[in-house]
């Protein structure tokens, strides 16, 4: 079994997938980490230098690879890796994987975001808080379609990261 964690970034995906992976005895896998352990890079740099595009392909192979394996793992998707190609049909293809979304309303994400937006290629531009919000607002709405198609939702506004993790094993069983 692989449990795939969804979500927008900022949502916590990395946090709540290591405490659940302990806590469930499943390897830990982020596939943002993996890419930037493989390419020597943070996420923010490949963006710069080598483009959107570049990163995709390289987000698709390493998913690719998480796919072929034969271990069980809970995996933490980056925040735009199921809007992308056929990543999320090829991810919910095999029956085995569970699909988890952590949702969080926009204010949230706002809040959350506002103050990390430096180290998150796709936010760092936005030196305006409304800009911010309107620019979570439209992806939300764009990969929401794709976030709600997770086999688990978690509405996640005011709760922990354990109280995350432990509705999402209670989900599970």
């Amino acid at each position: 079994m692989k449990i795939f964690l969804l979500g927008y970034m900022g949502s916590g995906k990395t946090t709540v997938g290591k405490m659940l992976s302990n806590d469930m005895e499943l390897e830990f896998f982020d596939l943002d980490q993996e890419i930037e352990k493989e390419e020597g890079k943070k996420i923010s740099e490949l963006f710069a230098e080598k483009g959107e595009v570049f990163f995709r392909k390289k987000e698709r192979k390493v998913l690719e690879d998480v796919l072929n394996s034969e271990r069980e793992l809970l995996v933490s998707l980056g925040g735009g890796t199921p809007c992308y190609g056929n990543n999320l049909e090829i991810i919910k293809a095999n029956p085995e994987n569970k699909t988890v979304y952590l949702k969080y309303s926009i204010s949230y994400l706002l809040d959350r975001l506002w103050n990390e937006r430096s180290g998150r290629p796709m936010i760092s531009h936005l030196n305006d808080k409304e800009k911010l919000e309107e620019f979570i607002r439209k992806h939300l709405f764009e990969r929401g379609f794709y976030y709600n198609q997770s086999e688990i939702i978690i509405n996640c506004d005011e709760k922990s990261p354990e109280e995350i993790g432990s509705e999402i094993e209670e989900r599970l069983s």
